[in-house]
């Protein structure tokens, strides 16, 4: 068996990133199983998801946004259970524009519940990094409704 190095992303040309905070109901270790096993029950169509949680592992899904179907791709660069999770992230036009951005996903501990930072890094413009930063906190608010323990 070969080992293979994860290959991370070049961002140096790519500058534009932003930064989403929430507090979770949900413990860490569900929103990590959410996040590397679960984008069916809260973000992707439930059949299209072609997903397994290991590093250098590609994955795909499609979500629907006003009827269609929107692909999404990317790999797992870093996976920390309950803690951390990296991805590359790639969409097409009105999203990433193709650019494999990256995705980081922490889960921190307090005493109000658990603060989910994610953090999107590598949009070629502010206009690609602006339709996620007005994208993520309505995504965030689902994965958090559909965590909730009730």
């Amino acid at each position: 068996m070969v080992d293979q190095q994860v290959r991370v992303p070049d961002l140096s040309t790519r500058p534009y990133e932003l930064t989403v905070e929430r507090v979770m109901t949900a413990s860490p270790e569900l929103l990590y199983l959410a996040w590397t096993q679960g984008f069916d029950i809260w973000l992707a169509e439930p059949s299209s998801v072609r997903m397994r949680p290991e590093v250098n592992e590609p994955f795909y899904f499609e979500t629907r946004e006003e009827g269609n179907l929107r692909p999404h791709y990317g790999r797992f660069l870093r996976l920390e259970p309950g803690r951390l999770i990296e991805l590359t992230w790639v969409t097409g036009a009105g999203g990433t524009e193709g650019a494999e951005t990256v995705v980081r996903v922490e889960f921190v501990k307090q005493p109000r519940g658990i603060r989910l930072r994610l953090r999107h890094s590598g949009f070629a413009d502010e206009a690609a990094r602006d339709r996620h930063r007005e994208a993520w906190p309505a995504v965030l608010a689902r994965l958090d409704e559909r965590t909730a323990t009730r």
